[in-house]
């Protein structure tokens, strides 16, 4: 995985993850850790908090073994600090240096819900200094956290999943993501960088016009070069597959609604797009989750084809 990110040769298969995999409590009757919400936490005993705490790790460690994932994507919950360090703790005790282990780490803006976009708008013109006010408060509060676990050898990057664009275009045009958004994601990445961590920058939708600036910021890759939002995995590896590694795209929509062989032969248009053209750096994964609701055998099936056709070795020779 880190060699993908770092763009460096590989052998055997293509690295393999989710950010999210919904689908737990079908594939091994688990409800996903993001969803459990425990009201009485702070009157648990430490005991029991442990015990909630070991079982979702158990749930993070299946899906990465079952799946072959060679990461994990943590969602801590609840998200206290001394929580965080405990669960990842105990993955890392239990899978050692086995899988590549993220957190959620954004410090950007993102689209605003539908009850706040109008407000959001005006503020842009009318307010900017709050806006750029709130962005720097998501950072301090990343970099506490960024900093409490460096060294620790428990977190290896994180996933900045504030999505930008809608399926169309982006919902902050070029010189607005300049003002409010490519500042604090540059200075993000950097400082996790600075600690030792590498990022991954997740947005759905048509990146393309402000593309150029997200790859300037630097991130180590990019998620999940969207085709239901028309990105394309070869276009975006051709133009930036020197400077960035990407992750995806098997389109979601042709894994939930398309035919049996829409769907595989989109498996194969990705890895072809992402292994079969003479640059390294490629994860594969969907377009954007395992969401509720995809069909968990057209996952196994993509994992299958994966497994049997995603090889490096494979593919050079053809």
């Amino acid at each position: 995985m880190c060699k993908a990110l770092r763009r460096e040769p590989l052998i055997g298969h293509a690295p393999h993850f989710e950010l999210v995999f919904f689908l737990t409590m079908e594939a091994f009757g688990k409800v996903h850790p993001s969803h459990r919400y425990y009201s009485q936490w702070n009157q648990m005993s430490r005991k029991e908090q442990m015990l909630h705490l070991q079982d979702m790790a158990d749930c993070y460690i299946l899906m990465a073994e079952r799946y072959h994932h060679d990461a994990i994507f943590v969602h801590p919950n609840p998200g206290t600090p001394d929580m965080i360090k405990a669960l990842l703790e105990i993955i890392r005790d239990r899978t050692g240096d086995q899988y590549f282990i993220m957190m959620h780490g954004d410090t950007t803006l993102s689209i605003p819900d539908g009850e706040s976009m109008m407000d959001f708008a005006v503020q842009m013109y009318e307010e900017p200094e709050i806006l750029h006010e709130q962005s720097k408060r998501f950072m301090d509060s990343a970099f506490k956290t960024a900093h409490m676990l460096a060294g620790t050898g428990l977190l290896d990057g994180f996933a900045l999943c504030s999505d930008y664009a809608f399926n169309v275009n982006p919902f902050f045009n070029p010189e607005q993501f300049s003002e409010f958004i490519f500042p604090y994601l540059k200075e993000t990445i950097a400082e996790y960088r600075r600690l030792g961590y590498y990022s991954i920058k997740h947005s759905d939708g048509n990146i393309m016009p402000i593309l150029d600036q997200i790859v300037d910021a630097k991130p180590d890759a990019l998620h999940s070069i969207d085709p239901q939002g028309g990105m394309s995995l070869a276009k975006v590896r051709e133009m930036y597959g020197d400077r960035v590694a990407t992750v995806g795209n098997v389109n979601c929509g042709l894994l939930q609604t398309g035919t049996q062989e829409e769907a595989d032969a989109d498996v194969r248009r990705c890895l072809h797009e992402g292994m079969d053209d003479g640059k390294y750096g490629f994860i594969f994964s969907t377009s954007n989750c395992v969401y509720t609701g995809l069909p968990l055998e057209r996952y196994q099936r993509m994992v299958d084809i994966w497994q049997s056709e995603g090889i490096y070795e494979m593919r050079n020779k053809k």
